[in-house]
C-alpha cells in the first residue's frame, strides 16, 4: 500500500511540473462560440415551418438597470401595502449576489444552488446574505442531497424576475435575522413573490420601462434582420407573450426605430400576435381568444375562429391555437427565456423549443479564457489523483504519508475551485456548473425542456435556415462545456 501511495505522490509531483506546460497546451484547445447554438436534441431546421417568440428577454433585450427597477418597486409595495418595516426602503439591489436557477427553501429560509442530481452545492447555500458552512448545512439538512419530501418546500427562481426576487428575499431574511425578529420563511417568499407579481401585473414595471426606454431597453436591429430573413424563406411567425399589447408595442417601436428597413408597423412582421397569454396556463387551459381593439383598449365579443393579419389577440389556449392555425407540433419551434412558463408546455405539446439564456454568452467567454482553463485543467488532474488515492486506501488504513498527501491534494483542489468560482459570481459561481464541476440543477432543466439553447434569438442568423443541428457525439451533459483536464491526464 505504501508503494501505491508513493506512486500517487510521484504522479502528483509530475502533475505539478506539468502545470507549467498547461498554458502552452491550452492554445491548442478548441474554444466554444459564445454566440453558438447548443443542441440537446437533434433539430433539422429545414423541417421547421413556424417560428414562435416570447417577448421579454427573448425579442426584447434589457439593460441591467431593469433588475433594480423591479427590486425597488417590489420593496416599496412591501413597505406601503404589506407594512414591512420602513427601513426596507433603504435596501439596494446587489447585481453581484444572485444568479439564475437558485432555489428558495420556504421551510428553512435558505437560498440554494443545487447540482444536476439535486444535491446542495457546499459553497452555494445562503441564509439571508450569509453563506452557510458545510457544518451548518449538515445541521439543517442532515445530508446535502435534497429528498423528495424536502423538494416540495423548494421554489425555483428561473425567470427574468429571479435576480431581483432572490436578492430581495435574501435581504429581508437578513434584516429579520439582524433585528432578532421571529419570522416564517414561507411568508417572506409569498410576500416578495406577491409584490413582484403585483408590480408586473399592475403595469408598474411596464410603465417604468416605457417612461425611460433608453435606460432599460437595448436597441437591436438584428431582431428585425432575423424576422425578415425567416419571412423571406417562407416561414410563418407568431409572437406569444404574457405582456400587454401597449407595452410590447412601445418596446418594439423603440427597439427597431433606428433599424434599416424598418417601416412603421412591426405587427406586419408576424402572422399572429397574442398578448396577455397567461403562460403557462395557456398550454393547458380552455380559455377562448379575444380580439383586442388597439384604439379603444377593449376586447371584442365575437368568437375568434381565424387569425386575421395585423390584428392583436388576447388570452386563448394552445388547443384553440392549433385548431385555428392547423400547425403541427414538430414543425413549430418556440423561443423563450423561462424554462417552466415558456418551454415546458410547448415541449410537452410536441413543439420544438429554443431556450434564450443571456448569461450563456459571458459564461462561455469566461470558459474560453486561458486563466479559467488553466485552473480547470489543474482541478481535473487533482480530482483524478484524489479518486485514485481514495480507491487505494480505506479510511481506517491511512498512514501519515497518506494523510499528508490527501491534505495537499485537497488544498490544491480547493484553490483551483475558488479561482474558477471567482471568475463567475462571487456568491454562487457559474449558472450552469457547480464548484465541483458538476452540471447545476438549472442545466438539468435546460437539458430536459430545451431542444436547443443559445444566448439570443439573433444567433440563428449565423446558421442557414436549412441547417441540421446535431448533438455533439462526445458530450457529457451540456454541449457548451469543454472538459479541459481530460487533454492532460
Amino acid at each position: 500500500m505504501d508503494d501505491e501511495i508513493a506512486k500517487i505522490r510521484q504522479e502528483f509531483n509530475a502533475a505539478k511540473q506539468s502545470f507549467l506546460k498547461i498554458p502552452e497546451a491550452l492554445k491548442e484547445m478548441p474554444k466554444m462560440n459564445p454566440e453558438g447554438i447548443y443542441v440537446n436534441k437533434n433539430l433539422r431546421l429545414d423541417n421547421i415551418q413556424v417560428y414562435g417568440f416570447d417577448y421579454d428577454y427573448t425579442l426584447a433585450h434589457y439593460s441591467s438597470n431593469l433588475q433594480s427597477l423591479i427590486y425597488d418597486l417590489a420593496k416599496e409595495h412591501m413597505v406601503n401595502e404589506f407594512r414591512y418595516p420602513e427601513v426596507c426602503i433603504s435596501f439596494k439591489y446587489d447585481p453581484n449576489f444572485p444568479i439564475r436557477g437558485l432555489y428558495y427553501d420556504k421551510q428553512k429560509g435558505c437560498l440554494l444552488k443545487l447540482d444536476f442530481f439535486g444535491s446542495i452545492e457546499p459553497d452555494g447555500c445562503y441564509f439571508g446574505r450569509r453563506k452557510l458552512s458545510r457544518k451548518e448545512i449538515a445541521e439543517i439538512y442532515g445530508t446535502r442531497h435534497i429528498g423528495r419530501d424536502q423538494a416540495r418546500g423548494l421554489v425555483g427562481l428561473m425567470d427574468f424576475f429571479c435576480f431581483s426576487e432572490a436578492c430581495l428575499i435574501a435581504d429581508i431574511v437578513q434584516y429579520f435575522v439582524d433585528a432578532k425578529l421571529e419570522f416564517d420563511a414561507s411568508y417572506i417568499y409569498e410576500d416578495v413573490n406577491r409584490a413582484i407579481q403585483h408590480v408586473h401585473r399592475r403595469g408598474l414595471v411596464h410603465r417604468g420601462i416605457l417612461s425611460d426606454p433608453n435606460r432599460y431597453l437595448v436597441k437591436n436591429g438584428q431582431v428585425l434582420q432575423l424576422v425578415k430573413m425567416l419571412r423571406e424563406k417562407g416561414k410563418k411567425l407568431f409572437l406569444l407573450t404574457n405582456s400587454p399589447y401597449y407595452f410590447v408595442d412601445g418596446g418594439m417601436r423603440f427597439m427597431l426605430e433606428d433599424s434599416t428597413g424598418y417601416t412603421d408597423s412591426w405587427r406586419e412582421l408576424f402572422d399572429v400576435v397574442i398578448a396577455q397569454a397567461n403562460k403557462p396556463d395557456f398550454y393547458t387551459s380552455d380559455h377562448p381568444f379575444r380580439c383586442y381593439d388597439t384604439e379603444k383598449d377593449t376586447l371584442a365579443f365575437t368568437k375568434v375562429d381565424a387569425f386575421i393579419p395585423n390584428k392583436i389577440y388576447y388570452h386563448g389556449c394552445l388547443k384553440s391555437f392549433l385548431q385555428i392555425t392547423k400547425w403541427n407540433g414538430p414543425e413549430v419551434i418556440y423561443f423563450g427565456d423561462h424554462l417552466f412558463s415558456d418551454l415546458r408546455g410547448p415541449s410537452k405539446a410536441g413543439w420544438r423549443t429554443a431556450a434564450i439564456i443571456h448569461e450563456l454568452e459571458s459564461e462561455i467567454r469566461i470558459q474560453n479564457d486561458e486563466t479559467y482553463r488553466f485552473e480547470q485543467a489543474k482541478f481535473h488532474i487533482i480530482q483524478e489523483l484524489l479518486g485514485k488515492l481514495h480507491a487505494t486506501v480505506a479510511n481506517s488504513q491511512r498512514t501519515e504519508a497518506c494523510q499528508l498527501l490527501l491534505a495537499e491534494l485537497n488544498e490544491e483542489r480547493q484553490k483551483a475551485r475558488r479561482m474558477m468560482k471567482k471568475m463567475f459570481n462571487k456568491s454562487f459561481g457559474a449558472t450552469f456548473l457547480t464548484d465541483t464541476g458538476q452540471e447545476s440543477a438549472f442545466a438539468y432543466h435546460i437539458h430536459r425542456y430545451a431542444d436547443v439553447y443559445t444566448s439570443k434569438a439573433e444567433n440563428f442568423l449565423l446558421y442557414p435556415p436549412e441547417a441540421w443541428l446535431h448533438v455533439p457525439f462526445d458530450i457529457k451533459i451540456m454541449p457548451h462545456h469543454v472538459k479541459v483536464g481530460q487533454a492532460f491526464s
